[in-house]
């Protein structure tokens, strides 16, 4: 029997009469499709929520190249304290590799608090603050600088390659990537609903449903690559042909690994 997408979405910051509020009408921006991938390594990160210590060590460890294609999933903001730097760090991506940015639901939220479809008391009380904070002691809205705002209304819906796809935090499984309702699924956790696998037949690698131990969730049709970096425990990259994996944190600790067998 094939598994149905839950209609009763329990939001974390929202409920679902004012998500619809927050998202009706809004334009579609974000590049999505398949693309000519370089001839290097297809490496995907998990959030990163303004962890820029643990990034940067990640960085270095993967020694990118200009034929590498590096994802990262989304949640590069909020919660975590660096957020701006953070933001720095991926602009400078685009002249390393091919970079490919997602979009979380956390960078939605701040382009709709730029935009006026919530309010920043909203964005603020999900995690919003510390990336607020990080352009400045009591920042208001308006001190978010325009290219960094311009380089996250850039980010993509989703990335696939010729058997993953990359998405922020789920999917339903018998729609086409395209037509995905990407604006949903950016928010729906995978301990609340796990699609069987994609009618694509390729396996899905996504962020946003954190695993507070530290360890990468693997469903088979579905690998979750959210390890919790800004809660104490790491951030993930995966080498999604290889299955090879790094991890590194806050402190500046690096560990290598595999993808570890589906549950």
């Amino acid at each position: 029997m094939q598994a149905t997408v839950p209609l009763g979405i329990a939001w974390k910051c929202f409920n679902r009469d004012n998500f619809d509020r927050f998202t009706a009408g809004r334009a579609k921006r974000w590049l999505i499709g398949t693309e000519k991938v370089a001839a290097g390594r297809t490496i995907a990160i998990g959030d990163i929520h303004g962890c820029i210590h643990a990034l940067k060590t990640l960085l270095s460890a993967l020694e990118l190249t200009a034929d590498d294609t590096l994802i990262t999933l989304g949640d590069a903001v909020d919660k975590g304290p660096r957020s701006r730097e953070v933001i720095d760090e991926l602009r400078d991506l685009r002249e390393v590799c091919n970079f490919v940015p997602i979009l979380g639901n956390h960078e939605q939220m701040l382009l709709d608090t730029v935009e006026g479809r919530i309010t920043l008391q909203s964005w603020l009380m999900c995690g919003g603050a510390p990336t607020l904070d990080s352009y400045g002691l009591d920042a208001a809205l308006s001190i978010l600088p325009d290219d960094h705002v311009e380089f996250i209304a850039t980010w993509r819906d989703y990335y696939e390659t010729d058997l993953h796809f990359f998405a922020h935090a789920n999917y339903h499984p018998r729609k086409p990537l395209e037509k995905q309702p990407w604006h949903e699924m950016r928010w729906l956790s995978t301990k609340e609903y796990v699609p069987d696998r994609h009618a694509s037949g390729k396996t899905a690698i996504v962020g946003h449903t954190a695993n507070k131990q530290g360890e990468i969730v693997n469903h088979g049709q579905l690998v979750c690559i959210d390890t919790y970096c800004h809660g104490g425990q790491w951030l993930t990259a995966l080498e999604n042909e290889t299955g090879k994996v790094w991890q590194a944190n806050e402190k500046q600790e690096i560990r290598e690994g595999e993808l570890p067998a589906a549950n």
